[in-house]
């Protein structure tokens, strides 16, 4: 008779397969909805390697016994790609706080525990496998009990400090995002997976000491329920993976003649809060943007101590969107590109008729500006 917990491994992983598979087809047909191509592939292959290779190695050196050495190679590599899969969630969890901002460090000190790890896997007795079992293989295991991993106290302890590491930030990055994100509840999903994600890895840190199956198999199902989890939240909101701590304070439009067109306050309260030397900086910078919207070297932004500056210019129909935010990245320009194409698009009679320095503007016939702005930046609103 089949033992429950090992049913329950076998059904978990089929319904994580199915899952992962199609999110990862959902990522792909609509990775716009997650900021950029770097974000879709970071998504893609993290998912990937976590919920499919890591899992599926994991779970066939354990249900299915071919032969001693091939399933504890099946289990090295599983470890392996373990180490691998959590520097992925590293660096994409660093992403969420700045994008393209990678913790060298952090990164640097995993690596050299994988170099440490795979050397120490060469050893014949860096793990030793015990088959309790006297079918003749191959067979499917009926009680996973039957198969054991024994770690030697090198490739364990090198695995505990990798895994007590990973924890850590993964707490640090989750009190990072809380105090930093534009709006804390945003994250709940984050903090709900990185819980969950903490629960297998202490799990395998116990595997490790202890040698129980159970703690074994309880990290395989919640390492698939986190994927199951993450899969969900990748489809219903993508919008949390857009860099969660990016803020947006203000959006002005300026005709060349250096009018404001037309401008949009998105944060009510923060670093911006002296009316009068923003007030005077925005003076300043309409007169630079009517110098060189017409010019071939464009300053396409500005910084400040507080805030970056970034202008998108439209020489056609001569004006400049300029957003004001605490960080400049791709998934910001790439929005400011499309909302500067919908203004165009929307307003391009209004503009051709001030073409003329000469015409008087009016700025009311801007007055539906507003909707295109929420449609374009509801990540930041």
């Amino acid at each position: 008779m089949y033992n429950p917990l090992t049913i329950s491994v076998i059904i978990v992983y089929f319904i994580c397969l199915i899952i992962i598979i199609f999110t990862i087809v959902h990522v792909a047909r609509h990775h716009k909805n997650f900021g950029t191509v770097l974000n879709s592939i970071l998504t893609i292959i993290s998912v990937f390697f976590i919920g499919i290779i890591y899992s599926t190695l994991f779970i066939f050196s354990i249900i299915i016994y071919l032969s001693e050495y091939v399933n504890l190679l099946l289990w090295k590599l599983s470890v392996i790609m373990g180490f691998v899969s959590l520097e992925i969630v590293v660096l994409v969890s660093s992403f969420m706080i700045e994008y393209k901002k990678i913790p060298f460090f952090p990164l640097l000190c995993y690596t050299i525990l994988l170099g440490f790890l795979i050397g120490s896997l060469f050893f014949l007795e860096s793990i030793q496998i015990i088959h309790k079992s006297s079918n003749s293989s191959p067979y499917l295991v009926i009680d996973t009990s039957e198969i054991n991993f024994i770690f030697n106290p090198l490739t364990g302890l090198i695995t505990i400090i990798f895994l007590t590491l990973i924890l850590i930030n993964l707490l640090y990055v989750g009190i990072i995002l809380y105090f930093k994100s534009r709006e804390p509840k945003i994250i709940i999903g984050f903090s709900i997976n990185a819980i969950i994600l903490w629960i297998p890895l202490i799990l395998y840190i116990l595997y490790i000491i202890f040698q129980l199956a159970v703690y074994r198999e309880l990290h395989i199902i919640f390492i698939m329920i986190n994927s199951i989890v993450l899969c969900i939240t990748l489809i219903k909101r993508p919008e949390m993976f857009q860099v969660l701590t990016n803020k947006v304070y203000f959006l002005n439009i300026y005709h060349k003649s250096g009018i404001l067109l037309y401008s949009y306050e998105f944060e009510k309260e923060g670093i911006l809060t002296d009316s009068i030397i923003w007030g005077n900086i925005l003076i300043g910078i309409n007169h630079i943007l009517s110098e060189f919207i017409d010019s071939r070297d464009k300053i396409d932004m500005l910084q400040t101590k507080k805030a970056k500056i970034i202008v998108n210019y439209n020489n056609e129909y001569g004006f400049a969107v300029l957003v004001i935010s605490n960080q400049k990245n791709e998934i910001l320009v790439n929005l400011m590109e499309n909302f500067t194409n919908d203004f165009k698009d929307r307003y391009k009679n209004e503009l051709m008729e001030i073409q003329d320095l000469n015409k008087i503007i009016d700025v009311s016939d801007f007055k539906g500006t507003k909707e295109m702005i929420l449609k374009n930046f509801k990540i930041y609103l």
